[in-house]
C-alpha cells in the first residue's frame, strides 16, 4: 500500500500439528489516549446493542453513558497475516453539525481518504461489495469497511499513518496476527503507536460469531453449495447458523489452522497444516511465473489437472472397487510429471490447476478426519485462500459430502478472511 496515493490471508496461517490446546481469553490492556475521555465501558455498551438492532429510541441517560464510555474515533481493527493485512474501519454516519465543527482535520482526512477511494496506491483494495451498512455500535450508527493489502507493504502503511498524524488521535491500535509482533517495533518508532496485541484465534472466533449474528445487509452471511460439481445445476444457497455449536472452523490463510468450537468461550485448536494458500501461490509463482494470487487463480481456471496428476484409473484402468475408490480420484498429485513426455505436454495452466487441487484436497482430507474425530458434522471454511476461489469451495463442498457419505456439510462465509480484523475491532469497543 503506497502512502497518500488515490486510485481506482495465523500467524494467520502457519500451523504445524501439535497437542490440543484450550484457548482462554487474556485480559486486554486498557487504552491510553492523548485526548481525555471516559474509560471502562460495560460489556453491553462495548459491543453495542443486540447485533440485529437497527435503531429505536434510546434514553438520554443511556446516550450520555455511551458517549463517556465509547472509544474515540477513528475505530479500526487490524489483522496482520503472513501474506495479507486485513483492516476494518467503522465510518460513523450520524455525525452531528456540532461534532463536525469540533472534529480535528486529521480525523476528517483519514475518514475521507478511506471512504472516498476503493484502491490505495497500487496494492491496497477496499472490498466495497463486503461493506456492512447501518450498524449500531456503542450508540453510533455507521458502515463497516473492509480493506486489504499485501503484508510486504506494511512499512508503507505505517509511514502513511505517521504522515496523517494518526498518533495524535490514538496511541494504541488493536491488532492481531503474527505481524502484530513482527511490526510492533516499527509501529512504535515510526508511527508513535503502541499495538494492543490480541490472540488471533480468539479474534477469529469472535469475528465469525459477530458477523454471522448481524447478517450481510439483510442476507445470510453463511452459505453452502448444492450440486457443486454440476456447472449448470450448482447453486449457492443460504445456511442458517443460528445455533452454530459445535462446529469445525477451518481457517485457510498462508497455512491452515483447524478449530473445534463448542461455544463462544470454549474451543480448541485441533491441528493445522503448513500447506495452505501461501503454498498454492508460492508454487504457482515457481511453476508458472505468475505474480499475483488473482493471476494464479485465473490460470488454474483454464487448466486441466488430470494431465498432471495420476488418477486411480491411470493405475487400475478404472475404479478400485474393493475399497470404493472411483477411477477419477487422485492417486498421486503431480504423479504424471515423472514422465518426460507428459512434462513436455502440460501447460502452465494445467500446473496451476493441479497445484490448486493438490492443496485443496489436502485441506479437505485433514478437515474430514478432524470432524470425524471430534464428532462434528458442520465444517466452516474461512480465510483469504477462498477469496474469488470458487474452484476450491466447490471441490471442498463435494469432497466432504462424497467421502463422508452425506454426513458432513461444508459451509462458507461471505467475509472470508476478515474475521480476525473484526475480532480485533470488537476488542477496541469492549476495552474502551
Amino acid at each position: 500500500m503506497e502512502p497518500l496515493q488515490n486510485g481506482g490471508g495465523s500467524p494467520e496461517a502457519a500451523a504445524a500439528s501439535g497437542p490440543e490446546e484450550k484457548r482462554r481469553r487474556e485480559p486486554v490492556p486498557s487504552w491510553r489516549r492523548r485526548s481525555s475521555g471516559g474509560a471502562g465501558a460495560d460489556a453491553d455498551s462495548g459491543a453495542g446493542p443486540h447485533p440485529r438492532e437497527r435503531g429505536g429510541s434510546v434514553s438520554r441517560q443511556r446516550l450520555d453513558s455511551l458517549r463517556k464510555s465509547r472509544p474515540l474515533f477513528p475505530w479500526f481493527g487490524l489483522d496482520i497475516g503472513g501474506t495479507l493485512v486485513k483492516l476494518v474501519y467503522f465510518e460513523p454516519k450520524d455525525i452531528t453539525a456540532e461534532e463536525e465543527e469540533e472534529e480535528v482535520e486529521n480525523l476528517k482526512s483519514i475518514r475521507k481518504y478511506l471512504t472516498s477511494n476503493v484502491a490505495y496506491g497500487s496494492t491496497g483494495i477496499r472490498d466495497v461489495h463486503l461493506e456492512l451498512k447501518d450498524l449500531t455500535l456503542c450508540g453510533r450508527k455507521g458502515n463497516l469497511h473492509f480493506i486489504r493489502f499485501p503484508t510486504h507493504d506494511m512499512p508503507a502503511f505505517i509511514q502513511m499513518g505517521s504522515e496523517k498524524h494518526f498518533s495524535s488521535l490514538h496511541t494504541t491500535l488493536c491488532a492481531t496476527g503474527g505481524g502484530a509482533y513482527k511490526f510492533e517495533q516499527d509501529f512504535r518508532t515510526v508511527g508513535d503507536l503502541q499495538l494492543c496485541k490480541l490472540d488471533e484465534l480468539d479474534c477469529l472466533i469472535k469475528g465469525v460469531l459477530y458477523i454471522d449474528s448481524v447478517g450481510f445487509n439483510g442476507d445470510s452471511e453463511c452459505y453452502y453449495f448444492e450440486n457443486p460439481t454440476d456447472s449448470e445445476k450448482c447453486q449457492k444457497l443460504p445456511f442458517n447458523l443460528e445455533n452454530p455449536y459445535p462446529l469445525l472452523l477451518v481457517n485457510i490463510g498462508s497455512g491452515v489452522s483447524i478449530l473445534a468450537v463448542y461455544s463462544k468461550d470454549n474451543y480448541k485448536r485441533v491441528t493445522g497444516t503448513s500447506l495452505g494458500g501461501g503454498t498454492f501461490f508460492g508454487l504457482c509463482c515457481l511453476l508458472t511465473g505468475c505474480s499475483t494470487f488473482e493471476e494464479a487463480l485465473e490460470m488454474a481456471s483454464l487448466g486441466d489437472s488430470t494431465k498432471v496428476d495420476k488418477l486411480v484409473r491411470d493405475i487400475y484402468g478404472g475404479d478400485y472397487e474393493r475399497f470404493g475408490l472411483p477411477g477419477w480420484a487422485v492417486a498421486s498429485s503431480f504423479g504424471n510429471m515423472m514422465s518426460k513426455e507428459k512434462r513436455e505436454s502440460v501447460s502452465k495452466e494445467d500446473l496451476a490447476r493441479a497445484t490448486l487441487i493438490t492443496i485443496t484436497n489436502n485441506i479437505g482430507s485433514i478437515a474430514r478426519m478432524c470432524a470425524l474425530n471430534e464428532n462434528i458434522n458442520r465444517v466452516v471454511f474461512v480465510g483469504n485462500f477462498l477469496r474469488i476461489n470458487t474452484i476450491s469451495m466447490r471441490l471442498l463442498a463435494y469432497a466432504l459430502d462424497y467421502w463422508s457419505k452425506g454426513q458432513l456439510k461444508a459451509l462458507f462465509l461471505e467475509h472470508e478472511g476478515y474475521f480476525g480484523a473484526v475480532g480485533a475491532f470488537l476488542e477496541l469497543l469492549n476495552s474502551a
